[in-house]
């Protein structure tokens, strides 16, 4: 169905359709989802096997070559999480794992390879100068109203 639409079309498409939709959804640029997919098979973005998956991105890979963009979109747990909680966890694997920055990526290899290192404060200082913590404190805002 989208075989003759150009990239810029179908994630129009895309976020026409889920717009209405009480979900997370993107449409990831080639480039930024091989360096994520490279990234989390060597610093897996999972808790284990035996953790419950509270929120689970799907990507779509089959645009890929053909138009330069994979989309996503989530299944999440309710009782855990609402969209804008989703929304900021989606946000946060792009902003660890599709990074251009050495430093921001060098948190997740500590977490994953040296846990007795890892700082959560380095991680809430990184947050706030990408300013998603000011997104997620925003978002937590209109809840309460």
């Amino acid at each position: 169905m989208v075989k003759d639409k150009t990239a810029e079309e179908i994630r129009q498409i895309w976020q026409q359709y889920f717009a209405a939709k009480d979900t997370v959804y993107a449409v990831i640029p080639e480039e930024k989802f091989d360096l994520i997919w490279t990234r989390a098979q060597s610093c897996p973005t999972t808790r284990g096997d035996a953790a419950a998956s509270q929120l689970v991105l799907y990507h779509y890979p089959e645009l890929k070559e053909e138009k330069g963009i994979v989309l996503m979109t989530a299944e999440m747990d309710t009782t855990f999480l609402n969209v804008a909680e989703a929304q900021c966890i989606a946000n946060q694997v792009q902003l660890f794992y599709a990074t251009d920055r050495k430093e921001t990526y060098e948190l997740v290899e500590t977490f994953n390879f040296r846990p007795n290192e890892f700082k959560y404060m380095s991680v809430i200082a990184e947050l706030e100068q990408s300013g998603l913590g000011a997104e997620l404190k925003c978002a937590q805002n209109q809840d309460k109203t």
